[in-house]
């Protein structure tokens, strides 16, 4: 698929863009922190799961820094995948950083995971952003229930669908004054064109293009039901987890948190 190579060659760009220091205080806050890189209720949620001497894999890690610091729980074996060979590099220095050592990383495109880790995890994380990389999520959640052991459980910690109809701050359509004006179609098809590098790592600057796309609730959930998993949990949050604090309060849903078992 060629905007997965695209994105890829985007990404590794846009990490050597980097803002200066960027990730490289994740293994102090691994070392001195709680489950750092969580929000409350998601730790909350966590904590009621048993996670030690359990395999847990995170798809599109980034950095590795939830995976990393979710090994604080006792998992057994980390594992963490991820496009971007040098935002992976530095994941493993910031597990070496912290003295993390059962927790591996392998720079590959999601769907392009190998046999050899089929039905090999009891959770599969994505956190923010993750499955807007993929236009097909029935073919990202098939990956992911063949990886998943039989009663693996797939956890989703990411902004709620009704932000991609909300603009944000500096957009030409973002208004202070009305914030519960929505701008774009909650059903969009095309997918999001962005040439300007990915703001919360990179500076801005004329990028490689990143190629990212919309999905509804409704198709997440029919995309999960339909590889055979199951929803046990959905929370919806009135409060974002990582593109803009401007809504949080104002009454609409914009993070969930969705946990769906492997039949």
């Amino acid at each position: 698929m060629d905007y997965i190579q695209g994105n890829k060659e985007a990404w590794e760009e846009a990490f050597e863009h980097r803002h200066e220091g960027w990730g490289e205080e994740n293994a102090q806050r691994l070392l001195t922190e709680e489950l750092p890189f969580f929000q409350n209720d998601m730790i909350t949620e966590l904590k009621k799961l048993e996670f030690k001497n359990k395999t847990v894999a995170q798809f599109c890690c980034n950095n590795g820094r939830e995976l990393l610091s979710l090994m604080q729980l006792g998992v057994k074996q980390g594992y963490g995948f991820d496009i971007a060979e040098n935002i992976i590099q530095q994941a493993r220095d910031t597990a070496d950083q912290a003295g993390i050592k059962n927790c591996e990383f392998q720079a590959c495109s999601i769907l392009d995971i190998p046999e050899a880790y089929h039905n090999k995890f009891d959770y599969v994380l994505f956190t923010i952003g993750a499955i807007t990389w993929f236009e097909d999520l029935n073919l990202l959640f098939e990956k992911t229930a063949k990886c998943l052991k039989p009663g693996g459980l797939l956890i989703i910690h990411d902004f709620h669908p009704i932000m991609n109809s909300l603009p944000m701050p500096g957009e030409p359509e973002f208004d202070q004054n009305h914030l519960d004006r929505f701008v774009y179609s909650y059903f969009r098809k095309e997918p999001w064109i962005e040439n300007e590098g990915m703001g919360y790592m990179s500076k801005t600057y004329t990028s490689k293009t990143f190629i990212s796309f919309t999905h509804t609730m409704s198709a997440i959930m029919n995309a999960v039901s339909d590889v055979g998993m199951y929803v046990t949990k959905l929370n919806e949050y009135d409060y974002d987890i990582g593109l803009t604090d401007v809504y949080d309060g104002c009454g609409l849903p914009l993070s969930y948190l969705l946990f769906a078992k492997k039949a």
